[in-house]
């Protein structure tokens, strides 16, 4: 039973990355369309932030992964 509900805690740690780190993708890419001479702030912040969004997710899936 333990490994099940780790099974799932980890996908739902990857899922809600994956959706975080495309509405990050889409609002940057939104921000480019609107203020294309800010490419380069917006490219670097957007990268920071799927990096530590990427981070969470990954301590969420060692701690679902060690608390089955």
């Amino acid at each position: 039973m333990g490994g099940s509900i780790a099974a799932i805690g980890m996908s739902l740690a990857v899922i809600g990355a994956g959706i975080g780190i495309g509405n990050i993708g889409a609002k940057a890419m939104e921000a480019i369309a609107r203020q294309p001479e800010a490419v380069g702030d917006i490219r670097a912040n957007m990268i920071l932030m799927a990096a530590l969004v990427e981070g969470a997710a990954l301590i969420a899936i060692i701690l679902s992964y060690l608390t089955a």
